[in-house]
């Protein structure tokens, strides 16, 4: 496994970040012990939560998930990075969710008992929050700090703005601010390459790509769906959007004698601005699948027949769409 600096830290983290969205939902309690641990096997360090996954309102399933498999001791808790997000609704209460000091303070609280940890290395804000002012957001953040609590904090779907924004007021209070963005970026969803590419390379922010197989579109889906297998009404409009690009995209993963989803988070490991992507196995087999994707090498021309069948934005802005 490699490892490299997230952002413009000294934290080292692997170039893969284990999700842990399915863990809970999808994937058993046991299954996703095994998982983490085969992980740690392989010298992923670095693996991402929220407050929310699990999807049961207020209860934060996949944190106790994880809480309770680093209780088995072992170091585990040691050897991770550990990112963890707030802003999700948690209770039906009106300062249970967002950014507020209050709910900032309330929901770290939570995920750390949840977690059975002391501190949180990544703290992710999951969304922006344009009703609480950063000042109030920076000041919540910098007691977790001095508290020990956190080490570091993170965006979440962020825009290019925004980050600037964030980082401006930080700096203003003499505080590091955001060290990291977890976007959407996939091969076909490379929007942020006009802005938030550019203002996370200018800040210093490592970029995480979320949803790197654009929820199963780039994961093989025609060659699946011949072999019988359905797909959810999602991704079955959004095959019928993009079905001449995924032949072309198909044919050259067979071309190169790999498969589509490895091939398509290689892609993203190749992309200079880019730290980890976050891959979120359900099985075991997928995790040794995604981790077989480090060894991918893509050369110049393949990656410009990769642009050429997804073409991005053009480049940053504005020379993307104006002179």
């Amino acid at each position: 496994m490699d490892f490299t600096q997230l952002g413009r830290t000294g934290l080292k983290v692997s170039r893969l970040c284990l999700g842990t969205m399915n863990f809970g939902p999808e994937t058993t309690e046991a299954d996703s012990y095994v998982i983490m641990d085969k992980a740690l096997e392989h010298s992923i360090n670095f693996f991402d939560t929220a407050n929310v996954y699990g999807w049961k309102k207020g209860e934060g399933v996949t944190e106790q998930i994880v809480g309770r498999w680093w209780a088995q001791g072992g170091g585990r808790r040691e050897k991770v990075v550990l990112a963890t997000k707030v802003y999700g609704t948690m209770g039906d209460w009106p300062n249970e969710s967002r950014l507020s000091a209050l709910h900032i303070r309330r929901a770290c609280e939570d995920s750390l008992r949840r977690l059975q940890t002391d501190y949180i290395d990544l703290y992710q804000m999951h969304h922006v929050d344009r009703l609480t002012p950063w000042e109030e957001i920076w000041q919540a953040m910098e007691t977790l700090v001095q508290q020990g609590k956190v080490l570091y904090v993170g965006s979440s779907n962020f825009a290019g703005w925004h980050i600037a924004q964030a980082n401006e007021v930080a700096k203003a209070r003499h505080f590091m601010g955001l060290v990291s963005e977890q976007s959407l970026y996939n091969l076909n969803a490379r929007s942020i390459e006009l802005e938030v590419i550019p203002a996370c390379q200018h800040y210093g922010l490592g970029i995480i790509p979320w949803s790197p197989l654009a929820g199963g579109l780039l994961g093989g889906v025609l060659e699946k769906q011949a072999q019988g297998r359905r797909a959810s009404e999602r991704i079955q409009k959004l095959v019928e959007k993009h079905h001449a690009q995924l032949e072309r995209y198909e044919t050259f993963c067979r071309d190169m004698g790999e498969k589509p989803a490895d091939v398509a988070i290689a892609w993203l490991l190749h992309q200079p601005a880019v730290t980890a992507p976050i891959i979120g196995p359900r099985t075991l087999d997928q995790l040794e699948d995604n981790i077989h994707a480090m060894s991918i090498k893509l050369t110049d021309e393949q990656l410009k027949a990769l642009d050429e069948i997804f073409p991005g934005p053009g480049g940053a802005a504005p020379e993307a769409y104006a002179w």
